[in-house]
């Protein structure tokens, strides 16, 4: 989720409360220096939430080492939101390259995870299949006790699933499986425990709530849709997601302290 985005500034500390309440817990995912920054304040401020750091794609800044490692702490578990997004065009695909590349290698040296932004363009796979080229290069130089990280928001076909489960990537699913029917298959190819329920609030927000601003409060009807489709029960699949948090962000039970 995005919790540092000013959607939530009238009501940010309501939301968390209310997380605690029904006991949700969520991972601020930073998109630029600015809001990475923002995400381990919120993390260290609240034991409703991780942080990650990074530069999302469709930033136009540049990723710098230095000023990223500063921001390192326990209550950081993955870099990210990295990748590359072609949806709106592929004018900055140079800028975007560089900064995956970069923080490949920042999460390699850092011996952290990677949060993964993947976006094609319409009616193609090609940022999926770009991103598992790139990564196929660092496979040997990841630790093989610290997972290689997740690919947030997937919405790729089973090919690009299969490349990415290949290499060690779990897939996130939002939203959008509770109002069509798009993802069923993707998600019954999924493993079970390669799979993670997320929201991307504020955005995409699931049945029933859709249209409105996203919470990290809205992932259970994703959980619950996941649940119907893998044929599980709901409260196993809560217990299955826990687990594969845990695992894919191997410092997440520090961070939420």
């Amino acid at each position: 989720s995005h919790l540092t985005f000013s959607d939530f500034d009238d009501d940010r500390d309501a939301i968390l409360e209310e997380m605690k309440e029904k006991g949700v817990v969520t991972i601020t995912v930073g998109t630029s220096f600015d809001t990475s920054s923002q995400a381990v304040k919120l993390a260290a401020a609240s034991d409703r939430t991780a942080a990650t750091i990074g530069v999302h794609p469709t930033e136009n800044e540049v990723f710098k080492a230095e000023d990223f490692q500063d921001l390192l702490t326990d209550h950081v578990v993955a870099v990210g939101e990295c990748g590359l997004d072609y949806f709106r065009g592929r004018e900055n695909e140079e800028l975007q390259r560089s900064n995956f590349v970069s923080q490949i290698e920042f999460a390699i040296e850092n011996k952290l995870p990677l949060m993964i932004h993947g976006r094609p363009e319409k009616h193609s796979s090609n940022a999926y299949h770009d991103i598992a080229d790139i990564m196929q290069g660092y496979s040997r130089d990841w630790s093989v006790d610290i997972p290689k990280g997740d690919m947030h928001f997937f919405a790729g076909d089973i090919e690009s699933a299969r490349r990415l489960l290949d290499l060690g990537f779990t897939l996130s699913f939002d939203g959008p499986i509770t109002f069509t029917h798009e993802y069923d298959e993707v998600i019954s190819y999924c493993p079970l425990d390669m799979i993670h329920a997320e929201t991307d609030a504020p955005f995409a927000a699931p049945v029933p709530f859709r249209g409105r601003r996203c919470t990290p409060l809205m992932v259970v009807p994703v959980i619950q849709r996941i649940a119907e489709i893998k044929n599980v029960r709901l409260e196993e699949m809560y217990s299955i997601l826990w687990k594969n948090a845990h695992r894919t962000f191997p410092n997440l039970e520090n961070a939420l302290r």
